[in-house]
């Protein structure tokens, strides 16, 4: 019996040991292959640092091959770590030295949540435990955009005595009457096309990625009209620029400027 229970332990130990052999394997082999990436972004990056200015690439596309670095950067970040957790059967790795951290605005909503033990009774039967402190993190989070319709209900009233009298509340003025977006959609597509240089098919996939049908021709429309409606600020603005001793203005023309005729 007691040789029965012997080889049964050492079939399961080998067995945990094999599983443990394959998911170090697996994970030495992703840092391997990370590794790699990373080297061959860095190889080409030095070439279009001494190759010909003939394949040199345009200055506009110098920040794409830099992102990949950091891209792949990560990805053997986070590679090694697991390695190094599947080599200490699952204790903690050190960290990493953190990047953007302790710098987290103040103005952002803090959204607590308290993660407590399962249970807090001494294990040797004393009673329960006393809170002793705490540890604290704070992570970005987001809460990606969301459409919404905004419905308008304009009620009418009338008089029960005498059925002349009906009133009802004036139709606001929009930006496009009659149309689907409020001033507040087109802000955003305006900042996405000028501040985020977001195309208009682009930002067409992104809201059919909601559901939402809209072709580049209408929301280059609802732009338009934006800034049709905008003139009189940007002249405004141009007025209150030119009073001052020094003006520095970009050479291109801006989209909101009128055309010159």
């Amino acid at each position: 019996m007691i040789r029965r229970m012997t080889d049964t332990a050492l079939s399961e130990e080998n067995a945990s040991l094999k599983a443990r052999l394959a998911e170090t394997e697996a994970a030495l082999e992703e840092a391997v292959e990370a590794q790699r990436r990373l080297e061959s972004i860095v190889g080409a990056l030095q070439r279009e640092k001494f190759a010909a200015r003939s394949e040199k690439l345009d200055p506009e596309q110098f920040n794409l091959p830099l992102e990949d670095v950091e891209l792949a950067q990560g990805v053997l970040e986070a590679a090694q770590e697991r390695a190094k957790r599947a080599l200490k059967e699952g204790a903690a790795a050190p960290r990493a030295p953190g990047r953007n951290r302790g710098h987290l605005p103040k103005h952002l909503p803090r959204i607590e949540r308290v993660i407590a033990p399962e249970s807090t009774l001494c294990p040797c039967g004393c009673g329960e435990m006393t809170r002793i402190g705490e540890d604290t993190s704070e992570r970005l989070d987001i809460v990606p955009a969301q459409f919404r319709v905004l419905v308008t209900r304009r009620p009418p009233y009338a008089c029960r005595r005498c059925s002349g009298a009906v009133v009802q509340a004036h139709a606001p003025e929009h930006v496009v009457p009659g149309g689907l977006p409020t001033e507040a959609l087109i802000a955003q597509v305006i900042v996405s096309k000028f501040g985020d240089h977001l195309p208009f098919y682009r930002q067409a996939e992104i809201y059919g990625r909601q559901g939402l049908t809209l072709d580049r021709a209408t929301l280059g429309s609802w732009v338009g009209r934006a800034c049709f409606h905008l003139r009189p600020v940007v002249a405004q603005m141009r007025e209150h620029l030119k009073a001052a001793d020094r003006v520095f203005m970009p050479s291109r023309q801006h989209p909101l400027d009128a055309p010159a005729g």
